[in-house]
């Protein structure tokens, strides 16, 4: 599966030193096989326990989906509470939402003692209705999210257009979300993790597997074998070509980062946005005061069905954002496709499957991908360090 295709943004703001390949044989406690977001969460908070760990990495650090991701992190998810509330009770989607939450809470305590800055900022969401038919359910999401405490204000249409300048019929606006370049933050967090004696190693692909009573045995391309009692399979939407998961619902999306603007020039609070259009598009600004704009997603991951549509979905981007800041001058310095996943039920998993005995499958998908991967590789140390997690059950079981 190719994951990505186009020019990427991220990879250009930080030069990073290289982690060596494994060339001989090992054993671990743990084995983590990714070096993504999801891959460098699960080393972060293992590193934190007594375990023996180990990261492998196919390509370097970060260089999959991390790379592309648009770094937009929110509490709220593509499937809104009220959906979640009859999709899975009143209860768990209330505490799905409340997790997101605390998982952008403790990122925001955890970045300042990394040694790379991610660029990790407190951010609004403004979350527009795209018609005005979406108003009324927007209208019960505010009331949902309010009765349950979380921050969101509404706005009418002349709050938006005072406030943002253009013109949408109503909007939630939500406090406490945040923006991160997630490239960084997966490097920097397996580097505290590598600090704490977690052992890295990249170019080292897996290309064989054997499993025995106690353990697990990982072959890799280069000849070597990693013996593990326990095997997380991060390796984000590469985990569909070994164990494909039914609930997994894998698509394509695309993404611009503009040329720098003016900080005068950027609208009011570098909020992130996004709307109830489906497939939606959202934007944010970076650091160096960019706009990245992303979605108009396909069902397709075919490679070249990706590529032959980029300078198309550029262009319709571009066009997009133009709509919403005709004001605005601009061009797309950068643009890329990639695949993207979800789930049917629009929860992430953790999987166990009885042909892949001592392995956990980290599937954190969905748009809220960042959030989830730090969630559930906080439940994964939990489950297995033997400390009890009552939220452990609502990702694993279905």
């Amino acid at each position: 599966m190719e994951i990505r295709s186009g020019t990427f943004f991220w990879p250009e703001t930080v030069t990073h030193k290289p982690y060596p390949a494994l060339d001989m044989d090992i054993c671990c406690d743990v084995l983590i096989i990714g070096g993504g977001e999801s891959g460098a969460h699960c080393a972060y908070f293992l590193s934190e326990t007594d375990l023996n760990v180990v990261l492998v990495e196919m390509d370097r650090a970060g260089c999959g989906s991390s790379s592309i991701n648009t770094g937009l992190l929110q509490y709220s998810n593509d499937k809104m509470l009220t959906a979640c509330s009859n999709s899975f009770g009143r209860e768990t989607a209330v505490r799905h939402y409340r997790l997101c939450e605390l998982a952008l809470k403790g990122l925001d305590k955890l970045v300042p003692s990394l040694s790379i800055n991610p660029d990790f900022k407190i951010r609004e969401s403004l979350y527009y209705a795209s018609e005005e038919a979406d108003a009324e359910a927007l209208r019960k999401e505010y009331d949902m999210l309010k009765k349950h405490f979380f921050q969101a204000e509404w706005l009418s249409a002349s709050d938006i257009k005072r406030m943002y300048g253009f013109n949408k019929p109503a909007a939630i606006l939500s406090g406490g979300d945040a923006e991160v370049n997630p490239f960084k933050l997966a490097l920097s967090l397996i580097d505290a993790a590598a600090a704490r004696g977690v052992r890295v190693f990249e170019k080292t692909e897996i290309n064989g597997r054997k499993f025995e009573e106690s353990h697990a045995v990982m072959y890799t391309a280069g000849g070597a074998s990693i013996k593990a009692k326990k095997v997380i399979m991060a390796a984000g939407y590469r985990n569909q070509e070994i164990r494909c998961e039914k609930n997994a619902v894998m698509s394509s999306t695309y993404a611009i980062a503009t040329n720098r603007l003016k900080e005068k020039e950027i609208w009011h609070g570098k909020t992130l946005i996004w709307e109830t259009a489906r497939p939606y598009l959202y934007l944010r600004t970076t650091a160096d005061n960019r706009i990245i704009a992303g979605g108009l997603d396909e069902k397709t991951i075919e490679a070249e069905k990706i590529d032959a549509k980029l300078i198309h979905k550029k262009d319709q981007l571009l066009m997009e954002v133009k709509k919403l800041f005709p004001e605005l001058k601009f061009e797309a310095e950068y643009f890329w496709g990639g695949v993207f996943g979800s789930t049917h039920d629009g929860l992430p998993m953790i999987k166990e499957y009885p042909e892949l005995p001592h392995c956990l499958f980290l599937l954190g998908y969905g748009g809220n991908g960042t959030i989830c991967s730090y969630m559930l590789a906080s439940l994964i140390r939990d489950l297995l360090t033997g400390k009890q997690n009552d939220d452990l059950q609502m990702y694993m079981q279905r």
